[in-house]
């Protein structure tokens, strides 16, 4: 059974992997080649290595007792001021083979408790337009709040912000969904 827990200093390479793999299985042709063949696990380890020192409650995992970690997320407050959301989720990604199974669910659903837990009563997230992966967070009520260009390996990519004004009232539906067995 898949479970969702704060990251470990000791989780930093293994995060670095998922995300060098889902960015190069999920992007290629929505962000340039450079940027992909580009990335280096090493360094992005010791990036996650330093984010875990400074805010480790804000990363979670997904574990599965067999399969070790199978995804993770990063959240904390809204990076920008332009928009009326207080909380943002940075990243969630989830390996390929475990995607449509249920973990980004849990992970998101995770990363709102925290965000919830930590004064945020509300939530955004942005996402590369051309990523089909996006509707996913229509299905869970997120609403298309916002739209820009964010650069990528010097070139603007357009990205758009799901946004979700109620925290709480997402939580309890959620839980509610859990007792009522759907």
């Amino acid at each position: 059974m898949v479970g969702v827990r704060p990251a470990r200093a000791e989780d930093a390479k293994v995060i670095a992997g998922i995300e060098m793999e889902t960015w190069r299985a999920t992007y290629p042709g929505m962000l340039p080649d450079t940027v992909l063949l580009g990335m280096s696990e090493r360094r992005l380890a010791g990036s996650w290595s330093a984010l875990l020192r400074r805010w480790p409650r804000d990363v979670l995992v997904a574990t599965d007792p067999r399969e070790g970690i199978l995804g993770f997320g990063h959240c904390g407050p809204q990076r920008g001021v332009a928009i009326d959301f207080a909380g943002e989720i940075f990243t969630l990604y989830v390996t390929p083979d475990h995607q449509g199974k249920g973990v980004g669910k849990k992970l998101l659903m995770a990363l709102f408790a925290r965000l919830h837990d930590t004064g945020h009563d509300s939530a955004l997230v942005w996402v590369i337009r051309a990523n089909p992966a996006r509707y996913f967070y229509e299905r869970l009520s997120g609403r298309q709040v916002a739209h820009r260009p964010i650069p990528v390996g010097g070139q603007p990519v357009e990205a758009v912000a799901y946004g979700w004004s109620d925290l709480a009232s997402v939580l309890a539906g959620q839980s509610k969904r859990i007792t009522d067995g759907k």
